[in-house]
């Protein structure tokens, strides 16, 4: 018998609760369902606000339902609580289980205890997706194959039967799932820090402390992978435990990847210098773009040649949602940036076009402060539309500065999507870019970013 059917075999005499009918979790259940696990699908919404297919489909397979504002009220009847990546470790409800000796775990957790192969491994405030793809891509073009999974793509539990040590892991991992964490990937990539999620987290501490747990698991044989640029990643360094490579866009590793004088990509081993390729022949713009190649790069040294690096950068288009390129209408070209939560990411955005642009921003208040968005964006920025419940601190933020300029920067408000883009496009001009840079998260006015994306592209494609 493997680690894999002793894991099942264990869960089957234990009473199983999952917190959430997520993308993560619909496959989970029904996976463990079918081993014949005893399961209780815990979740917020009624019977009624559920979909009633996965109701119905996960109700025959012999799942219980425990549905409503108290679906949180009897953890401690379960032996095994799977906790959703968005339901935050130090809930109170959560906490208490845990002191009932309830055990609380995570998908992701389970994954890399059972994971058979060499698992990579990136979290960061920003980047981390297409940080992720990169490396994904990068192995196969060199032909391995490829599991991408954590906070990007499918849950990779349900498939942990059909993963072989000839494999390998991709994974991407949010602070929200670091926090739990005890154990630790073989390459682990820190893109970069900066204050984010502090709505959910107790302070910035315990943010760069759930970071933390990428790094501080690892074994002497295994590789982390730290922005040098970046003053709270560098500081990291006591944490690594193994080999360590650095990167940089403003000066030359001693091990790692960087950007040279000439503006090419380069690696140094150490002892000698490689050139690999030049910074104009990326496909996916922006300087940020250029550090997430660094950082990809500084991972899979060693495992992936040259030629497939190349490869990747010449015809990778990017992410959904990252600086998406949506249409052209009018001479106006219009792109999606909804990713672009935080100041920090909309600052990379903003940099990446040798312009001044038009931006729709605002949303959720993350309780992240917005200071650092108003040199930038008087810099960069001649319409700023602003939205949702973040409005009137980004107004006050981007004016509250000598840099502000009445006659440069325009500043309107738009109760909608519909009706930012409507006054982004009255205010275009031919040339003109109009971006949809929130620096917010989207929960005020829609589930997730990826819905503000779409929603936002809808209305744009339908001009």
């Amino acid at each position: 018998m493997n680690k894999t059917q002793r894991f099942f075999d264990t869960l089957k005499a234990s009473r199983v609760a999952l917190i959430g009918t997520g993308v993560s979790h619909t496959e989970l259940i029904e996976l463990f369902l079918r081993k014949g696990i005893d399961v209780t699908v815990l979740d917020r919404k009624t019977k009624d606000q559920l979909d009633p297919e996965l109701y119905s489909r996960l109700h025959s397979l012999g799942a219980r339902f425990i549905l409503g504002e108290g679906y949180l009220d009897r953890l401690s009847d379960f032996d095994v609580v799977y906790r959703t990546p968005g339901m935050y470790y130090n809930n109170p409800k959560l906490s208490k289980a845990r002191e009932d000796g309830v055990i609380i775990t995570s998908e992701m957790e389970s994954f890399f205890q059972l994971c058979p192969c060499k698992i990579y491994a990136v979290t960061g405030s920003d980047g981390k997706t297409t940080t992720t793809t990169i490396i994904s891509e990068f192995l196969k073009a060199e032909g391995y194959k490829v599991w991408l999974g954590g906070n990007i793509g499918k849950a990779l539990l349900p498939r942990i039967e059909s993963i072989s040590e000839t494999d390998v892991a991709v994974v991407e991992l949010s602070s929200f799932q670091l926090i739990s964490m005890r154990q630790s990937p073989d390459v682990a990539v820190i893109t970069n820090i900066a204050p984010n999620h502090l709505d959910v987290h107790s302070g910035m501490e315990e943010y760069i402390q759930a970071k933390c747990n990428i790094l501080d698991h690892q074994t002497a044989f295994s590789r982390a992978v730290l922005n040098s640029d970046n003053e709270e990643t560098i500081g990291l360094l006591g944490h690594v435990r193994g080999r360590v490579s650095t990167f940089s866009r403003l000066h030359p590793v001693t091990l790692g990847a960087y950007l040279d004088g000439d503006r090419v990509l380069c690696y140094s081993d150490g002892r000698r210098s490689v050139k690999i390729i030049p910074a104009s022949r990326i496909k996916i713009p922006g300087e940020h773009n250029i550090e997430n190649y660094l950082a990809a790069i500084s991972a899979v040294w060693g495992d992936v040649s040259v030629d497939s690096i190349c490869r990747v950068a010449r015809h990778f288009g990017g992410v959904e949602h990252r600086i998406e390129f949506v249409r052209e209408l009018d001479g106006v070209r219009y792109y999606n940036d909804s990713i672009a939560s935080n100041p920090t990411r909309v600052i990379a955005g903003l940099r990446s076009f040798n312009k001044r642009i038009i931006i729709i921003a605002g949303g959720y208040d993350k309780k992240i402060p917005f200071e650092p968005l108003a040199g930038p964006v008087n810099e960069f920025v001649k319409v700023l539309i602003l939205m949702g419940d973040t409005a009137s601190k980004i107004e006050k933020a981007v004016t509250d500065t000598p840099l502000y300029d009445s006659s440069k920067l325009k500043i309107l408000h738009a109760g909608s999507m519909s009706e930012a883009v409507a006054l982004a496009r009255e205010n275009a001009e031919p040339g003109d870019i109009v971006s949809l840079s929130p620096a917010c998260a989207s929960f005020d006015m829609y589930p997730n970013f990826e819905a503000r994306g779409r929603d936002y592209k809808s209305i744009v494609s339908a001009l």
